[in-house]
């Protein structure tokens, strides 16, 4: 079985549902609160699993209520949790409001997952056993770095999630094979507001590119090849949060499994768009054989 490994974060989720997201001073009501497990680390983990993957949550929980729950969830969505610390103090929280056009505002508390900022004893070799790593930005930048060197030193590919994005060390980016922004984030990381140009820019950092695009599917772009976009099938979005680590744990499987990447983008987009019909991040994420069957009957209507 393809085995994926994850380096970051794991948040508990505190999700409040409104028909508008308040303004500034503003105070509105909400309809609904739900607590839902994530954090972008264990949402790529438990997409993987979901897709079909083994995989390995490497990061950390704190000694809380939300700390049990969220190990809890991950071994019960099939993620290996053997290296997800516990540590002293709270675990991470990530605030979300979610609107009635299924857009989101989210803060971000780190907690727990401050205190990865290096691999543990162990975590280099599960590294060097993956088929690939996932990395994303919600943990301290010097364990992303770590667990990149550590991948490129063994001939695992890495895939980065640049969020929340920052400015990225070149030492980062040699290690890179593959960057997976949203449309804004790579605005941000080149000063480019159009998505091709942004993607071509990053070349020059790092070999492959995708841009996530939204409900206009993704954007692709690798060093001597021409850019090509893959459509994402159309859905009425419920809950958009989630959708891109749904995107990018689906991917890394279907890459690790060998698929040519307009078939990898495919099948990872068909499971994002399953997962905006969803409230919640990871409790929103399809199944391999949920994919497939909508992937078919995708096949289906455009042929």
């Amino acid at each position: 079985m393809t085995h994926i490994a994850v380096l970051g974060s794991t948040n508990m989720d505190l999700v409040a549902y409104v028909a508008k997201a308040p303004q500034r001073g503003e105070t509105v009501t909400g309809r609904e609160f739900r607590t839902i497990p994530g954090g972008k680390g264990a949402n790529q983990a438990v997409a993987a699993a979901h897709a079909g993957a083994d995989v390995s949550m490497i990061g950390a929980v704190g000694a809380d209520a939300f700390g049990s729950q969220l190990r809890t969830t991950l071994e019960h969505s099939g993620v290996d949790t053997d290296h997800l610390r516990t540590t002293e103090g709270p675990s991470g929280t990530a605030h979300i409001v979610v609107d009635d056009e299924g857009g989101n505002e989210i803060v971000v508390i780190p907690g727990a997952n401050g205190t990865v900022d290096h691999l543990a004893p162990g975590d280099e070799a599960l590294i060097a056993g993956a088929d690939a790593l996932l990395l994303q930005l919600e943990i301290p930048l010097a364990a992303v770095l770590a667990g990149a060197e550590a991948a490129r030193r063994h001939g695992v590919r890495t895939i980065l999630t640049p969020s929340p994005v920052q400015s990225l060390p070149p030492e980062l980016l040699a290690s890179i094979d593959l960057l997976a922004p949203n449309e804004h984030e790579a605005a941000a990381l080149t000063g480019l507001t159009d998505p091709r140009d942004a993607a071509t820019a990053l070349l020059d950092q790092v070999p492959e590119v995708v841009v996530t695009l939204g409900a206009a599917g993704s954007l692709y772009a690798s060093r001597g090849a021409e850019p090509f976009t893959v459509p994402a099938p159309r859905v009425t979005a419920v809950d958009s949060t989630g959708a891109g680590d749904t995107f990018v744990g689906t991917l890394a499987v279907a890459l690790a499994e060998g698929r040519p990447m307009r078939a990898a983008l495919a099948w990872a987009s068909t499971a994002a768009s399953m997962s905006v019909q969803r409230p919640g991040a990871s409790s929103s994420m399809p199944y391999r054989s949920e994919i497939d069957a909508q992937a078919a009957s995708n096949t289906r209507h455009t042929s």
